[in-house]
């Protein structure tokens, strides 16, 4: 994503007759490198939104910096698919 920003989302059903493809751009955060930098803060903020608080954020923000995290934030720009039977 990187080298080129064009991605496709795929979902299918568990028989996978009926699937959505949706076609568009990703956006990278920079990695994470600072327990306090804005990377570190948007991971907090999409934690937040899925989980809820952490039982220690000082953890949390350490292992994004040791494991390298980063944000994809993707763009949709095209869907297409197969409605079921």
């Amino acid at each position: 994503m990187e080298r080129d920003p064009r991605v496709t989302l795929h979902v299918a059903s568990p028989d996978f007759w009926t699937w959505v493809a949706v076609e568009g751009t990703a956006e990278l955060t920079p990695v994470a490198a600072d327990p306090q930098d804005a990377t570190v803060e948007e991971l907090i903020t999409y934690y937040r939104g899925v989980s809820g608080e952490h039982e220690n954020w000082d953890d949390y923000r350490a292992a994004m910096v040791a494991e390298g995290r980063l944000v994809i934030r993707f763009r949709p720009g095209h869907a297409y698919g197969q409605l079921p039977g």
